[in-house]
């Protein structure tokens, strides 16, 4: 598969001409890889009027994807899902505010979007009651019931999948369900780029998504910040057609050739050996889980290249755990209170697997940790998402804001979920939840 942005900056790095344009180093190397740092020159083409290089490398891009349409972000998947809710809510036909209905384990990018467009969100809560950060377990069953309780259709049903422990949604069955409400059904796909090149693809675009992100560098072979936003070749038409300018409202104007280049050259390694080197790597890190069960540890059923060690289950705190690993030389990918996660692909070294082996098998398990089991009662929403925003806050001790109404959601990343939601009255359980999660500060409203 052809390489047109690489090309063309590796062509116009050799020439060596006069560089009287951005960026401010001229090519010079101070970092070594300032010569293919360019920006919109002539041939270069333009991310948001893509017509050339850039639109052509989209083009590939879809075609592995099987999409109708397949665009290129420089800004991770926080811009493709502002991006996507937008073409959601323009699309959305009934009056009265667009209502979208959402799990509640959303990445903070879905809540800066509400109030950035100001729509309603209905939440789909998990039903097993007992709360985890990351974990949002949505039934059809349960969808249905929620979309035939409103009294307006809604602009569109949103999920994340797999969530940050590796869960995953029943995209299919909830495909459905939306689709039977006439609601489109929109994906943070952001941990799932590599989905579509399993032996059996389970990738959202496959499954019955509309419209889904995959942050590409969080599993393929692309520098940080790469990201796609696609359109399904089922989806309405309106949204491959505006899919560009809904891009371009929430981006940069100066977008990383860097990062354009690392998208089209991961074009053309998926189209080689990358769907051979992913399911070796699948099988190994699955021969890893069952190593661990085998020691006594508890290992969470994750999405394929997730490694989610239940630490509470087997007598750790997460981040205790995290700390031991770190001490020998291993960096884990996120740890809480319950659980440790690593991220594998095949770009991991064999001694990355027999590190981590070996670390567990000598490590003991213990006796379960006691904990207490939280619960959320559901907040009540005294105001909306925008108006909360864009209201004065002051930032507390989150173990005093009970009964405060909630500002910004600022919370860290990893996981970026937040616990309470801009313009949500904070109750005693999400206090609890501040604190077992590490969240020491709380924007609230003046």
């Amino acid at each position: 598969m052809d390489t047109p942005i690489y090309n063309y900056v590796q062509k116009y790095a050799a020439g060596n001409g006069a560089r009287l344009h951005m960026p401010g180093h001229k090519g010079a190397e101070i970092l070594g890889c300032e010569r293919l740092d360019i920006t919109e020159i002539a041939g270069a083409d333009s991310l948001y009027e893509a017509d050339g290089i850039i639109a052509e490398s989209e083009k590939n891009a879809a075609s592995l994807f099987g999409t109708a349409k397949t665009l290129f972000s420089a800004e991770g998947s926080t811009q493709c899902v502002k991006a996507m809710l937008y073409l959601a809510v323009t699309a959305a036909e009934s009056e009265g505010k667009p209502i979208v209905v959402a799990a509640r384990n959303v990445h903070k990018s879905f809540v800066q979007a509400a109030a950035l467009l100001d729509f309603e969100v209905v939440w789909l809560w998990d039903e097993n009651k007992e709360f985890s950060l990351c974990r949002c377990e949505i039934t059809p069953e349960q969808l249905e019931r929620t979309l035939k309780g409103l009294d307006r259709k809604p602009a569109a049903v949103y999920l994340t999948s797999p969530d940050y422990l590796g869960g995953t949604a029943d995209i299919k069955a909830l495909a459905e369900v939306a689709h039977k409400f006439s609601a489109p059904l929109l994906v943070d796909n952001a941990h799932g780029a590599y989905l579509a090149f399993l032996d059996e693809p389970c990738h959202p675009m496959r499954l019955g998504a509309d419209i889904c992100c995959d942050s590409a560098h969080k599993t393929l072979p692309v520098l940080t910040g790469g990201a796609y936003l696609h359109i399904s070749e089922k989806a309405a038409p309106y949204f491959a057609v505006n899919a560009r300018g809904a891009m371009e409202l929430f981006g940069s104007t100066s977008p990383s050739y860097l990062i354009l280049q690392s998208l089209d050259l991961a074009n053309k390694y998926i189209a080689e050996s990358y769907p051979q080197k992913l399911n070796r790597c699948v099988d190994k890190v699955s021969r890893l889980k069952e190593q661990l069960k085998k020691a006594g540890w508890s290992v969470y059923d994750s999405d394929p290249l997730k490694l989610t060690v239940e630490a509470a289950k087997s007598g750790y705190d997460g981040r205790e755990l995290a700390e031991f690993l770190r001490g020998n030389g291993i960096e884990c990918e996120y740890a809480d209170p319950d659980f440790t996660v690593f991220m594998f692909t095949p770009e991991n070294k064999e001694s990355d697997f027999c590190y981590l082996a070996e670390f567990f098998s000598k490590t003991s398990v213990r006796q379960a940790v006691k904990k207490d089991i939280l619960y959320m009662k559901p907040p009540e929403q005294v105001m909306s998402i925008r108006k909360a925003v864009f209201s004065k806050s002051e930032k507390i001790k989150s173990e005093n804001a009970a009964g405060r109404v909630l500002g910004r959601t600022a919370v860290s990343c990893p996981p970026a979920v937040p616990v309470a939601v801009s313009g949500e009255k904070i109750n005693e359980d999400a206090v609890k939840i501040f604190k077992r999660y590490g969240i020491k500060y709380a924007d609230v409203l003046l």
